[in-house]
């Protein structure tokens, strides 16, 4: 298990794998055994993994269909519409260098009776690369106005937030500043050790193997966009190993694709 890739639960990669290996996600319907023998081969528990399922189709991430005996899951129109969307931030990630331009700015006061409304908006700003310069204010360094929008109005919170877009001013530390929004040392950080964890792999490896590979390898890097805010290069040299994890995220993707969708398959046939 690699050590960039943090301390996932089991939620959190079963939409990884199913983001990776079910396809085509309108359609297919998945056996909760194969579910539970592929998490087991990650590290996880029997019991952890069907309470992960449940837990994940009590959320509208899954639907539970039975068929005899067998219980299968497919994924839900809200899972189907996260996944196309993560894809897209996950695969242009870090593919070009961002300009200075206007930046966005969140500001919300959503009441504690939609605290869950609020856990989803927060997840998502994180995602689009937004960081929190104090409580309930946050920034991205660049104009999210369109996403965001969509957002508020997605979750009916429209009324509980403001947003603004500008430019930072001009005598400021920008890279202070940003520090206060993300850990800008800790994501350094993290890139040398998943250039580190990942770099020794190439694509010829045993069926099982890649797939454990290319596993950690996805839900790891799926990580970078909610920590990463891409400053631009002009005013915040980007973290010295980014161009380095994001070419080598690219290249064992495709590499491991074959051996690792064929063992994900096999295990989940009943």
């Amino acid at each position: 298990m690699p050590e960039s890739h943090g301390d996932p639960g089991p939620q959190e990669l079963v939409m990884t794998l199913l983001g990776t290996y079910v396809s085509p996600r309108e359609s297919r319907h998945v056996w909760s055994g194969g579910l539970v023998g592929v998490l087991a081969g990650l590290g996880f528990s029997d019991g952890a993994a069907r309470i992960a399922l449940a837990r994940l189709a009590r959320r509208d991430l899954l639907a539970r269909h039975k068929a005899g005996r067998l219980v299968h899951y497919s994924l839900t129109r809200r899972t189907i519409a996260l996944l196309e969307d993560g894809d897209r931030r996950i695969f242009s990630f870090g593919r070009r260098e961002r300009e200075v331009g206007e930046w966005t700015v969140l500001w919300q006061s959503i009441p504690e009776s939609r605290r869950q409304a609020r856990e989803r908006l927060v997840r998502r700003l994180r995602f689009l690369g937004f960081g929190p310069v104090q409580d309930g204010t946050w920034i991205a360094p660049h104009d999210r106005e369109a996403e965001v929008l969509t957002l508020l109005a997605e979750l009916d919170v429209s009324e509980h937030a403001g947003l603004m877009l500008g430019k930072p001013s001009a005598g400021l530390d920008v890279r202070r500043f940003a520090g206060r929004a993300w850990d800008l040392d800790g994501l350094a950080a993290r890139y040398d050790a998943f250039v580190r964890d990942f770099g020794g792999y190439s694509g010829d490896l045993p069926d099982a193997e890649a797939f454990g590979v290319r596993t950690w390898l996805t839900h790891t890097f799926r990580a970078f966009p909610s920590l990463d805010p891409e400053l631009p290069v002009g005013l915040v040299p980007a973290p010295p190993s980014r161009a380095a994890a994001v070419e080598l995220f690219h290249d064992l993707y495709q590499a491991l694709a074959p051996a690792a969708q064929r063992h994900f398959d096999e295990v989940t046939e009943p």
